[in-house]
């Protein structure tokens, strides 16, 4: 038994989902990724936005994660200096919340919003 198609978004939808995209960045890449595979078919808007978040998200959140493991294991041995990976992976996750909210903000305006430091390896 197949699976119907899914019906295209409203204007509205569309641009709720976008702006979820971008939302999502405070949590890493998984919400963007997320939408980007079960939304992106169904609105123009929704692909063009998650896929932006995506590949702005996607290196910081690798990065924060690499600091904290490096936090963690280094801070066993040397409290001090692994404390100093988790102020990285803080200011990391700052950086990555700080234009997120930017880009959502634009979005929910119905504008599109590209991230002025985005790799786009993702298509």
């Amino acid at each position: 038994m197949t699976n119907p198609a899914k019906p295209p978004l409203t204007p509205a939808e569309d641009k709720q989902w976008a702006f979820l995209a971008h939302c999502g960045g405070v949590l890493g890449c998984i919400p963007s990724a997320l939408i980007y595979k079960f939304m992106a078919g169904r609105g123009p808007f929704t692909a063009q936005e998650s896929l932006e978040a995506l590949n702005f998200t996607l290196p910081p959140t690798i990065l924060a994660l690499a600091l904290n493991i490096i936090a963690l294991v280094v801070g066993i041995f040397s409290p001090s200096v692994g404390t100093v990976f988790s102020m990285l992976a803080l200011i990391v996750w700052v950086f990555l919340t700080v234009w997120s909210v930017i880009a959502a903000i634009q979005v929910s305006r119905g504008n599109p919003y590209r991230y002025p430091w985005n790799l786009r390896r993702i298509q």
